[in-house]
């Protein structure tokens, strides 16, 4: 509770957590409140500007932007979402082994996890789309296993210094096996920075997945997706600028969002903050 009043009065978190409810209620509803088909071209009206029938104009091919704005939400927070629980089922497991156990697990794990950093983000992802090919399913895959490093990091430095604590030598004492340990004491007390990292990972993968649709190589035509958008309007972005504009400003605002809702639960999960306040 101490933790949710902090997280309140967090007024750039609340600010997120506003923008986050938004766009995962114009998800869920899209079908009903799009004024227009998302895949359903109309050559006649193509390149239309902003005005009352196209509130955010239309595209190359006549469809509509806001259209496709809304559709395109939901599979940019699907892509942000599931690639971060992949990060996380992958790195999580790993981190606690390296932290915990030591020795040639964590040798073998953050050498394989050094290799992972040494290549930037959308790198590493461009190279698993090549491997794996395109569409949406791939596209997850490559950036969740570009977050795994992330995580792995995170968990293993925040298991070295929990399993030294006097909590989990107690247990050893009184017999608990290392499983035990490891579910009640050190993971039980670690969620913190997993949890922050989480939210902003979403934000971090979102943009990834719309770098990788930019370069052309993500969700495919004609399914809306923020970066395939940004993508097909680059050839216009002098003549017609609404249609890179408008995508543009959706990524942002969600990756803001994210940004802001992360920095809001450190904040409020910060045990320093619950120490200052009398536990």
């Amino acid at each position: 509770m101490r933790a949710w009043r902090r997280f309140r009065r967090h007024t750039p978190a609340m600010v997120g957590l506003a923008v986050l409810l938004v766009f995962a209620l114009l998800a869920i509803v899209a079908p009903w409140v799009s004024p227009h088909d998302p895949v359903r071209q109309d050559l006649i009206n193509s390149l239309q500007t902003p005005s009352g029938e196209y509130w955010f104009g239309t595209d190359h091919l006549g469809r509509d932007i806001l259209t496709r704005i809304l559709f395109g939400t939901r599979i940019s927070l699907l892509i942000g979402v599931v690639a971060v629980a992949l990060g996380m089922a992958i790195g999580i497991p790993l981190g606690v082994v390296a932290g915990y156990y030591r020795g040639w697990p964590d040798m073998v794990i953050s050498r394989i996890t050094d290799i992972l950093f040494a290549f930037p983000a959308i790198l590493l992802a461009l190279a698993l789309v090549a491997i794996l090919g395109v569409g949406l399913q791939n596209v997850i895959v490559a950036v969740g296993v570009s977050m795994v490093p992330i995580f792995i990091r995170i968990v293993r430095g925040s298991v070295l210094s929990i399993r030294e604590e006097t909590y989990v030598e107690a247990a050893r004492a009184v017999g608990a096996g290392p499983l035990r340990i490891l579910w009640r004491h050190v993971l039980a007390n670690a969620w913190a920075p997993i949890i922050v990292q989480a939210t902003v990972g979403v934000g971090i993968t979102i943009l990834l997945a719309a770098g990788i649709g930019f370069l052309g190589l993500g969700v495919q035509a004609p399914t809306p997706e923020w970066g395939s958008m940004l993508g097909e309007g680059r050839r216009y972005i002098f003549s017609h600028a609404h249609m890179t504009t408008f995508p543009g400003i959706a990524i942002f605002l969600a990756v803001l969002a994210f940004n802001l809702l992360g920095d809001g639960l450190r904040d409020a999960l910060d045990p320093r903050l619950r120490v200052m306040e009398g536990g």
